[in-house]
């Protein structure tokens, strides 16, 4: 997997500390590319890549958002499309 912050922010609450959120761009084994929101850290995501290879032999980006949910809940993939004007 390659996974690489884009972009950080505040995007709910009141103690900054708090509300802060990674994007990360992934591909899986299907080369499908993917944007994860998640408060972890790129340093604890790729702690969890790490488990997550040694009991799975593909990665898909489905079942890995799905894993790291143990350590942030509030981790989700978010579809991006293109827009015209």
């Amino acid at each position: 997997m390659q996974a690489a912050p884009l972009l950080y922010s505040q995007l709910k609450g009141k103690n900054m500390e708090e509300n802060k959120f990674f994007y990360y761009r992934i591909y899986d084994d299907k080369e499908e590319f993917s944007f994860i929101k998640s408060s972890l850290t790129r340093k604890k995501l790729e702690e969890l890549v790490k488990e997550f290879e040694k009991t799975h032999k593909k990665y898909i980006n489905a079942t890995f958002v799905k894993y790291i949910k143990k350590e942030d809940p509030d981790a989700e993939i978010i579809k991006v499309v293109d827009i015209s004007y």
